[in-house]
C-alpha cells in the first residue's frame, strides 16, 4: 500500500537528501514537490529541487514554485550555512526538467480536495508558509490532510537560528501558528531528534562507498553541509534535518516521542518562532502534536544509505 505525499520543501542539503530518500522509497507516491523560500530565495529552492530530481533520474515528478516570502514578515535566509546557492558541495547543471505551471499553494489545496479525504499527507521540510497560506486561503482543507510531519523546532536542544528558535518555525512563525492550530494530526521532527543523526565520516564513507552517481553528488552535499555544525557544536559530522520526516513515514519504529500541547511564540523579539512544547503536561492546553524526542540514528543510517543505493 504506497502512501500520497506532497512534499513542501525548500534546498538545502538536508532536504535535497531527503527527496532522495523519498524518491527512492516505492512505499511513496509523491503527488507533487513545492517549493517555498527559506534556506535561500524561492528563485534559488524551485531550481533545486529540479536539481535533486534529476540527480534521483526522475524528471517525471512535478515540480511548482510557492511563497516568495513569509506570510507577514521579511524572508530570513540560510546561506551561511548551506552555501550561495542553497546547494554547494557538488556542481550541477540548471535543470532541463520544466517547472510546472500555477501557484504550489493552489496546487496543495486543489490536491487535497480532489483526493479522497485522509489520503495525503503534507511533509514539510522548509517554513510552513505554503501550508499556512493554504490553510488560509481554503480551512476546509484542512479535515482532508492524513497527517502533516514537519521537520521543526527544537525543545531540549533549543534553537539553532536563535538561542529558542529553529531556522524553519523562526522564518514564518505566523504560518507555523496557523498549521499547529488546524487541527491535523501533526508530527513533529524537531532538533531534539536531528541533532541525534550525525553525519559521521563512517556514515557518509558507507554512502560513498555505493559507488553510484546519485551517491557521489550526495557524498558532495553532505561533506559541504557539515563543515558549519561541526564548527558550530565541536562534534564529528553535522545534523541530517530533513531526511527524518520521510524516515518516520518509512519507518515510525525508529522512533518515539509523546503527544503534547506545542504554541508557537508569534510577538516576543527576544523569544520569536520558539516552539513552546509542554513536554510534562504542565497546562491543560489540548494535546495538538506528536513530538518526537529520540531516534535510533543507525537504523536511520542504514535505512538511508540502503535506499540510496537503489536509485
Amino acid at each position: 500500500m504506497t502512501r500520497k505525499i506532497i512534499i513542501d520543501t525548500d534546498p538545502g542539503q538536508d532536504d535535497a537528501l531527503a527527496i532522495l530518500l523519498a524518491l527512492a522509497s516505492p512505499e511513496l507516491d509523491i503527488l507533487g514537490i513545492v517549493a517555498v523560500a527559506g534556506n535561500t530565495p524561492l528563485s534559488l529552492t524551485q531550481v533545486n529541487i529540479r536539481k535533486i530530481c534529476e540527480v534521483a533520474g526522475r524528471p517525471d515528478v512535478k515540480v511548482f514554485a510557492g511563497c516568495s516570502r513569509p506570510m507577514m514578515r521579511k524572508l530570513v535566509t540560510a546561506e551561511h550555512v548551506h552555501g550561495a546557492t542553497g546547494l554547494d558541495g557538488y556542481d550541477l547543471p540548471e535543470p532541463v526538467m520544466p517547472l510546472q505551471e500555477g501557484d504550489g499553494v493552489d496546487f496543495i489545496v486543489e490536491t487535497l480536495r480532489r483526493e479522497e479525504p485522509g489520503t495525503v499527507t503534507l511533509c514539510a521540510l522548509g517554513p510552513l508558509t505554503n501550508i499556512g497560506t493554504a490553510l488560509s486561503r481554503a480551512p476546509d482543507i484542512a479535515s482532508r490532510i492524513q497527517e502533516i510531519v514537519l521537520m521543526g523546532g527544537g525543545y531540549f536542544e533549543g534553537g539553532n537560528i536563535t538561542p529558542s528558535a529553529e531556522f524553519n518555525i523562526h522564518v514564518d512563525p505566523d504560518a507555523a501558528e496557523i498549521a499547529f492550530t488546524a487541527g491535523m494530526k501533526t508530527t513533529v521532527l524537531p532538533l531534539d531528534v536531528t541533532h541525534q543523526t550525525l553525519t559521521t565520516r563512517k556514515r557518509v564513507a558507507a554512502i560513498r562507498a555505493l559507488g553510484t552517481r546519485p551517491a557521489e553528488v550526495a557524498v558532495g552535499w553532505l561533506e559541504f553541509f557539515k563543515r558549519f555544525d561541526e564548527a558550530k557544536y565541536g562534534i564529528e559530522g553535522g545534523p541530517l534535518h530533513d531526511p527524518n520526516v520521510i524516515a518516520y513515514l518509512l519507518k515510525p519504529e525508529l522512533y518515539s516521542g509523546r503527544l503534547c500541547n506545542i504554541e508557537i511564540e508569534t510577538s516576543s523579539e527576544l523569544t520569536l518562532g520558539e516552539t513552546v512544547v509542554d513536554w510534562w503536561g504542565v497546562t491543560q492546553r489540548p494535546k495538538n502534536a506528536t513530538f518526537l524526542r529520540h531516534v535510533d540514528a543507525d537504523g536511520f543510517f542504514s535505512l538511508l544509505t540502503e535506499r540510496l543505493a537503489l536509485l
